[in-house]
């Protein structure tokens, strides 16, 4: 008798003890995808916002380049369709990125930012004279640089 109650003894005590170990394991294992998961986010968000900051950049700088040359210089010699051609392709770069940046953030600051900064780069391509283009350039400029602040403390 003593010997079925040892054996008792044993089984549930192994049994104890593999329940025990399968429930910190798990947990450790949930805890790990977990940091996994954040990690791969915080990347992603990451790459999405440097993407957007860097399409919106390149999309002022063929707005502002093609101002100059409609507004100040020989329109027929550079106003040509390639340079139309590349603010379309900047244009679609742009909102491209934008779009992406937007799938992987939660924050409604960000969204907000994002739209504000890309239809003040598009109003650009609007203005008339050069007091109010320069006026435009410091706002997108520092509009882009609040967007990339705002990004920065979410990625942290």
């Amino acid at each position: 008798m003593e010997a079925v109650v040892a054996s008792v003894v044993a089984v549930i005590g192994t049994l104890l003890g593999s329940g025990i170990t399968h429930f910190f394991q798990s947990r450790a294992t949930d805890r790990s995808e977990r940091f996994a998961r954040a990690e791969r986010l915080r990347q992603e968000r990451i790459d999405a916002y440097c993407a957007y900051a860097g399409a919106l950049l390149d999309y002022r700088r063929v707005l502002v380049h093609r101002w100059f040359v409609v507004h100040e210089g020989e329109r027929c010699a550079e106003d040509t369709p390639e340079l139309r051609e590349e603010i379309y392709k900047n244009r679609y770069t742009a909102q491209e990125a934008m779009f992406r940046a937007q799938m992987v953030t939660d924050d409604p600051e960000i969204l907000d930012r994002g739209e504000r900064v890309m239809s003040a780069v598009t109003e650009l391509h609007r203005v008339e004279d050069h007091e109010a283009l320069t006026a435009l350039r410091a706002t997108t400029r520092q509009g882009i640089r609040d967007y990339i602040a705002a990004t920065a403390r979410q990625v942290r």
